[in-house]
This record gives C-alpha cells, structure tokens and sequence, in this order.
C-alpha cells in the first residue's frame, strides 16, 4: 500500500480525466467518481484518505456526499470544488466538516499544495497520537535492564535481528518484558518512523477479532456504523505486534496465515484486496509448540511466526540483575510519588533476591512501587516486603509429595492421572461449568474442551 488513495467527484468529464492524471503522477492512488450516487457506492467498497468533491453533481450533490462521508468514514479530508463561489456555501460546507474550498479555474500548483499540505497534516496527526502511546526513546535496547550473561547475550542478537524484515516470536513466562523486546526491535529497525501497534490476542473477544484485525465496511455488522481500517492497514509499513498468538481462534488463524503468506486480505464486508508491507512480532508464554501437537494452533502459521525466536529468561534465571532492576525502580517510584528515599538496605535487598518471583520483572516492579508507597524513611526497608511476601504465601507453588518405587513409574501415565484428576475437581468446584473449570485452571476454553475429549470427561455442562 503505502501510497494515499484519493477519491475525485465531478460531472465533468474532462475535469475528472485531468486530475486523473495530474494526481497520479505526484504518486497518488486515484478513484474516479461522476455523481453523488457513485460516491456513496465508492464508500461502501472502500476508504480514501481525501476527497476532491465538486459542489453541483447530478443524483446527490457535493453537500450530500460530503456528508456521506463525514458520516461512514470521518477520517478522510474533504475539498469542495465548484466554478459556482459563493460565501454561502462555503460556510456551508465548512460547517459540514470540509477542509477546504477551491474555485474552478484553479491553478495547478496550487490545487498541489492545497492536496499536499491536508495529507502532511493527516499524516502528522496520526504519528502523534501513536508518539502519545509510545516515546521511542524509551526503546533503545540500552532501556531493557540486566547485566547478567543471560542478558547480554539477549542484547548481541537483538542487533542482529532488529534490522531485518523476518517475523519474530518471543517466548517467556509472563511478566519478562515482551512487549519491551518488541519495541525495542522496532524501534531499532528501519521501519522505526513508521507505526508500532499491538493487539492483544487474548483480550479480544472472538466475534471481535476479524474486524480489528483487518478492519471493516460500514454496515458489516450490527455496530459498523462507519468504515474502519483494521491494525494491519494502521501498521502498514511497520510492526504488528501479537501479544497472547496462543490465545487467537483457530478459525482465524487460517486468514492470519493467508495475510502472511500473500501479504494481502479483505475487510469484514468487503471486496477490494488490501495490499500491506507489515513485519510481525508475535508473543506467548504457553508451549506454542505443545499447542501444535494438540491441535489447537496450526503448524503452517507456527512455522511462518516462529522465523526467529527470542527467548527471554525468567526472573529466576538471571538473580543477578535483581538489585539493578531495583535500583531502577526505586528511582522510578521514588520520583513519581515525590518521596525522598535514596537506597535499599542490605536485608531488604537480600529477601529481594531470594524470593523467586513467579510474577518476573513486572511483579518485582509492583513489589518496589508498594513499599515505596508505604516507606516512611530515606532508605526502603525490609518490612514492607516480608509483609508483602507473607500475603502471597498462600498463592506460592508447593512442590508436589511423590515418591518414585524401586521399579520407576510410569511419567506420562503419572502426569495424565494428576491432570485427570484436576480437571475432575475443577469441574465438581464449578457445578460442571466447563469454562468456570478452565479459568480455575488458567486455560482457555479450547485448551479445556480437547483434554476432556482426551479422558472422556465431555458430558458435562458446555456453559
């Protein structure tokens, strides 16, 4: 894609053959439009960036589809045209939302740069508000914390990868910084001045998923009130970024799978191929594989996510980078809630190591932020963490009592019956509710429904 699509509504033939050809040699992609009617078709099929307009059509005029637009796609910049000037309707038409107003005859260049400087000011807007959720500088690799070797081997490969255009697939236990690694690699690669965008898979539902993926045509569904690019248009030439791809249905997977492939796809309700150049950046932290084994993820969109994949280690795994990260949000916290403290004690520091963390860096975050908010002193002490470490306690993993016989057991045959076993319970908790039984167990509701099948246990209740 990449160029800006313009829309050119006159009845007058030779004018619209003119721009025709003058716009599409600056580079832009042009549809043509003779009347009111054909624009209101236009929109159903499609969305434009800017509009040139001309006042007097037959079968709805250039109020009316200014309108139309106005209403089915608010977005797009709209030029009244007309050889007819008059101060009324161009107040008109500036109240209905228009940008700007010309008089037939125009003058070639300026038509140019009257085009040129709505689309600057488009663009400009859009890179704002995507600067409002992200401050780039933020995402140099020099801002993801850690000295350890684990750490600086991530650091070497990551300028590696960033450069390049292969989709990536980052693994790790929730809270290690993902979605931070994502950034960082984007924002480190050529496509930096062009649009970051995440979606996460899981928190969307699936009758949702389709639409915000690739958008969709007014009128699609019940609540398409208006026309709307999807986060593959918004993201053309730069990241999509998947947090949870375990978490997306199977029978989306099929269409994401065709976008990667062919790099093109339909909006929900539309008929026109969208083209996009997009790199992907996909994030779990389920087995990926031991869902393609399941059968819950296909293995052909597994294999075109997981071009390169980038592990990030637990918090356990890399204890050495604990009082660093501390350090750093220390200061963090210590600033934001305007409280003068300006170390950690030895003790407090040495039960921040030991605790193993199950929630990573982002509970060791929430962890610092908590006693910075109830510290009373110039230094953090160890009080406020050993009672926060007590309030979980009843939530920590216990390791399971088993004992292995002379003769050895059976692992997998072991693992099936603890499993069976669970699910038993979580469904005699939940009254036989299967998707109560799932969130007991922290799976989803597919992931529930094929270990059923696997111990013959599907005769419950499907609510």
């Amino acid at each position: 894609m990449g160029k800006d699509h313009l829309l050119v509504a006159d009845d007058q033939r030779s004018m619209r053959e003119f721009l025709d050809i003058m716009l599409k040699k600056e580079g832009y992609r042009v549809t043509l439009a003779s009347n009111g009617e054909e624009v209101f078709r236009l929109l159903e099929k499609d969305l434009f960036d800017l509009a040139l307009l001309d006042i007097r059509m037959p079968r709805q005029d250039g109020i009316s589809a200014l309108k139309r637009i106005k209403t089915v796609s608010p977005e797009t910049i709209v030029i009244m045209m007309t050889a007819y000037a008059s101060a009324d309707t161009a107040i008109k038409a500036m109240k209905e939302g228009a940008y700007d107003y010309i008089t037939k005859p125009f003058k070639i260049d300026e038509i140019k740069l009257i085009i040129q400087n709505a689309l600057e000011k488009r663009h400009l807007r859009e890179e704002n508000l995507l600067l409002k959720q992200v401050v780039r500088e933020r995402y140099h690799f020099g801002n993801i914390i850690g000295q350890s070797p684990k750490m600086l081997e991530l650091y070497d490969f990551l300028e590696k990868v960033a450069p390049t255009k292969t989709n990536i697939l980052i693994t790790g236990e929730s809270g290690t910084g993902k979605e931070l690694v994502a950034k960082a690699i984007h924002y480190n690669s050529p496509r930096r001045d062009k649009p970051f965008v995440t979606l996460n898979c899981g928190a969307i539902p699936e009758s949702l998923i389709e639409s915000e993926l690739f958008g969709h045509m007014r009128g699609a569904f019940t609540d398409a009130i208006a026309t709307k690019k999807g986060l593959f248009e918004v993201a053309d030439e730069g990241t999509l970024f998947l947090d949870e791809i375990s978490e997306i249905p199977l029978m989306m997977q099929v269409k994401l799978l065709r976008v990667l492939q062919d790099r093109e796809f339909k909006r929900v309700g539309g008929t026109e191929d969208i083209r996009v150049d997009v790199r992907i950046i996909s994030a779990t932290n389920k087995d990926l594989e031991e869902a393609v084994r399941e059968k819950q993820f296909r293995e052909d969109l597994f294999y075109r996510l997981n071009v390169i994949q980038i592990r990030l280690a637990s918090l356990r795994e890399r204890k050495e980078d604990i009082p660093l990260l501390a350090d750093h949000f220390l200061k963090k916290y210590s600033e934001e809630l305007g409280k003068p403290i300006s170390g950690i004690s030895p003790e407090a520091l040495r039960i921040l190591v030991q605790y193993d963390h199950p929630g990573n860096v982002r509970e060791l975050q929430n962890i610092i932020e908590r006693a910075v908010a109830l510290e009373t002193s110039s230094e953090l002490s160890s009080h406020n963490l050993s009672s926060y470490l007590e309030e979980q306690l009843p939530f920590r993993k216990r390791p399971i009592d088993l004992e292995i016989p002379t003769e050895g057991i059976s692992l997998e045959k072991v693992v099936e019956d603890v499993e069976r076993t669970l699910l038993i319970k979580a469904l005699d908790r939940t009254k036989g509710i299967k998707k109560k039984a799932a969130e007991l167990l922290h799976i989803n509701f597919r992931s529930m429904r094929y270990r059923l099948e696997k111990y013959g246990l599907n005769h419950t209740d499907e609510s």
